[in-house]
């Protein structure tokens, strides 16, 4: 009747558990490593750092390590970060690290000696510094306190910092150790992937790989996808023999022999011979030329390339020559203007609705500057356009101005290069391959006198472009930002050489120097940039795409079968942003017709355009007429430049400004909705599709079934509010990103104040 079994005991549960929480309690050091891609070593690291978070607490700061690599420096850190709800997370890079190449200035403080430096490299620093400062490039300021730290540690790992982060020689950049690495090692892979040279693509629907341009095919592929029959793949720079500063190949007039392009040659800056962009459907020619050095020769080589160019056009039209020299700003004034903005972006109290912040963004020139670059770039259009005739983009070296000038009137023109696909493949034709030299212009081994943003404000000019019209952009502007971000890390070789012949030139070198055999490649292959799942995960790179996009034509089911449904431009009107209010159903009032202030209906002066009177009119009248009727978001799009069309870019940047920030607000949360709206319509559309659809369709059906948006429903008429984490700044956190505290008591304003740098070295002096 009973049990023999003894009964068990009901306090051992208990004791257990204490035994081991006894046992765990005892103090334990975990190690605190950093996670290092091939190539990457440890240079220095300190112990018991403490990380700010906020400017007037130390409540929420973080304890841990502090690492400088010869790629990165990197805070570790087993506390969780306070006051954030979201981190987009780069694969490449921790959620605390800074690339070094994102570094602008080291500013070292003594607290107790009232001492402070701006570290170079190769100096020396007499004070054991309690603080260090870092500001990077993409407007943070990233702060770090050694209280508790050794104090010589302290002093090594911020002359360690300051020693990387400033290379005086291209090869010391960490993209050769990486890829040195990976050929000494070939089973090596980052993040699962082999890393090597080639252009993937973000996942696009299409799953087009991104042209490079570096062969002869890609140029001609490209001539055929624009009609350019008379034009021609040249291969006369093969080897670089001609230019060390074009393309082994580009496009020419058929009517060109070689061997007069190498007579030719001598004449131009660089031997930088003219170079063709693009073709309009109806013939005209976009071609970029730099100036032509001989004097005496110059009418008649002139002459010469024009009636080439002519003779390439089905009509024989004329030439248009734009000096973009004289009808743009130049890098230094794009430069200067781009220091006035990331002061004040900084600048502390930082109130944007205050009447004297908004004057001092007028006064940086900043949006006066994106302005021009749009309505130039609209009138080239035009010229195109409607005038029939092809446009000659000429600058001294043809390698700077003429770059923004030509990706935006093609970005304008051509809806294949606002798809993700066409516009990477657009910077890497007018960019990467045409010469733009973004190793000096970036500043990567902080050489200033060269550095100019120019590939930043083309993405801000773009960025213009995607905020008035929205749905004509397959890209949303966290791609745009985070391109920008992509450009400061010194892993890609697309953003880290001034053209491809000196990628082949110091990569070759580097091989030679580390015994790696080419076999026959021309030089080392680096990392593409446009391979993104080399630095985010396939869920987080559906942040890249536009929810507003409207494709050129939508999947629909009818009588069981998939059918392509293509908008009418009726459709288009609905999409329309940034319209003047008094655009009613498709007609301008009398008041629109009034000009406006840096309008582009506002009549042009006679010695820019050099045009008659009745040219002039031609071109007023087309905008007027143009901006008359609903866009066609597989056509033109031209932009609205007036004074309160021309926005500041606040996501890029903004996204570091705590106060600036917007809480459950911003264009993300139009984004967010849109999204589900989006999702829900696809959702309808695979309910159909298995409604009606039979089992031979189903398989023709599994691309469309898989969603490309970030936000998803989670059921047709999803009413679930916004995500907490939402912010103005999303995916972004400013969250220990913008810590600006005064240094030794004086506002960082005063500091800031005038200065020809960020931070002045003079200002700032240099106590030993």
């Amino acid at each position: 009747m009973f049990s023999l079994k003894q009964p068990k005991p009901t306090f051992k549960s208990y004791l257990l558990p204490q035994a081991e929480d006894h046992i765990a309690s005892e103090p334990r050091i975990k190690k605190l490593e950093p996670v290092l891609l091939p190539g990457e070593i440890v240079v220095n690291e300190v112990n018991f750092v403490r990380k700010c978070i906020a400017t007037d607490t130390s409540q929420y700061d973080l304890w841990g390590k502090l690492v400088c690599t010869n790629f990165k420096i990197s805070f570790i850190t087993d506390d969780p970060m306070p006051l954030q709800k979201f981190h987009y997370k780069n694969l490449l890079l921790g959620e605390h690290d800074v690339p070094l190449t994102c570094i602008e200035q080291i500013v070292t403080v003594n607290d107790t000696k009232r001492k402070q430096k701006v570290l170079g490299p190769n100096q020396k620093l007499k004070f054991n510094p309690t603080e260090l400062i870092i500001y990077c490039k993409d407007f943070r300021i990233v702060r770090f306190r050694f209280d508790e730290a050794g104090p010589e540690s302290a002093k090594k790992v911020c002359l360690a910092i300051a020693h990387y982060s400033q290379p005086t020689d291209l090869q010391l950049l960490f993209a050769f150790e990486y890829v040195g690495e990976i050929y000494h090692n070939p089973a090596k892979k980052v993040n699962g992937i082999d890393p090597g040279g080639g252009g993937g693509g973000i996942g696009s629907a299409s799953g087009q790989q991104t042209p490079l341009f570096e062969t002869y095919s890609d140029w001609d592929r490209e001539i055929k996808r624009t009609g350019a029959s008379e034009w021609r793949v040249c291969s006369v720079n093969e080897g670089y023999m001609i230019s060390t500063c074009l393309p082994e190949y580009f496009v020419v007039p058929s009517s060109l022999a070689d061997q007069d392009l190498k007579l030719y040659s001598y004449s131009f800056i660089g031997r930088r011979m003219p170079l063709w962009s693009w073709n309009h459907p109806n013939g005209s020619a976009l071609v970029r030329m730099a100036n032509i050095k001989d004097v005496l020769q110059q009418r008649r080589i002139d002459q010469r390339i024009c009636n080439a160019i002519t003779r390439s056009h089905p009509l024989r039209s004329d030439v248009y020559k734009s000096d973009l020299d004289k009808c743009l700003p130049n890098i230094q004034e794009i430069q200067a203007a781009h220091i006035k903005l990331k002061q004040l972006c900084v600048n502390e109290p930082f109130e944007e609705t205050e009447e004297k912040w908004l004057s001092s963004l007028e006064n940086t020139h900043w949006l006066e500057y994106i302005r021009s670059f749009l309505k130039h770039s609209a009138e080239l259009v035009y010229m195109m356009e409607c005038k029939h005739v092809s446009v000659v983009l000429q600058e001294e070296e043809g390698r700077d101005l003429s770059c923004l000038a030509a990706s935006l009137i093609q970005v304008m023109l051509d809806p294949y290069f606002r798809t993700i696909v066409g516009f990477q493949s657009l910077i890497q034709k007018e960019w990467v391959m045409a010469g733009y030299q973004f190793l000096d212009r970036c500043n990567h081994l902080k050489r200033s006198d060269k550095e100019s943003p120019l590939f930043l404000m083309f993405l801000d000019c773009v960025w213009q472009l995607l905020e008035q019209y929205p749905a004509a952009f397959e890209f949303s502007e966290m791609y745009l930002t985070i391109l920008y971000d992509s450009a400061r890390i010194s892993l890609f070789g697309t953003f880290l050489f001034n053209c491809p012949h000196q990628r082949v030139k110091e990569s070759t070198e580097f091989a030679i120097s580390k015994n790696i055999q080419l076999g026959g490649e021309k030089g080392l292959r680096f990392p593409c940039v446009w391979d993104w799942s080399l630095q985010f995960t396939s869920r987080d790179r559906l942040l890249f795409h536009n929810p507003l996009y409207i494709g050129k034509s939508a999947p629909c089911v009818q009588n069981g079968a998939v059918k392509s449904f293509k908008r009418s431009k009726k459709n288009y009107s609905s999409t329309l942003r940034g319209v003047p209010p008094a655009l009613k159903n498709g007609i301008i009032s009398e008041q629109e017709f009034l000009p406006r202030r840096n309008s582009l209906i506002l009549k042009l002066k006679p010695d820019f355009l050099q045009q008659t009177e009745s040219q002039s009119n031609s071109m007023e009248q087309y905008f007027r007429d143009w901006f008359a009727k609903p866009v066609d978001l597989h056509g033109i799009i031209l932009p609205r430049v007036s004074g309160t069309q021309i926005k500041l870019w606040k996501l890029c940047y903004f996204r570091w400004v705590p106060e600036a920030q917007i809480n459950h607000g911003g264009f993300i949360t139009a984004f967010h909705k849109v999204s589900l709206l989006a999702d829900e319509v696809d959702m309808l559309n695979r309910n159909l599709r298995q409604y009606k659809s039979n089992s031979s369709l189903q398989g023709n059906c599994s691309e469309l079934d898989q969603s490309r948006l970030y936000f998803r429903a989670s059921s047709l008429y999803d009413t679930s509010g916004a995500p907490d984490f939402l912010s103005s700044s999303f995916p972004f956190s400013p969250v220990g990103n913008l810590c600006r505290r005064s240094i030794l008591g004086t506002p960082l304003s005063k500091f800031l104040s005038g200065a020809k740098i960020w931070l002045s070295t003079e200002t700032l002096a240099n106590e030993d």
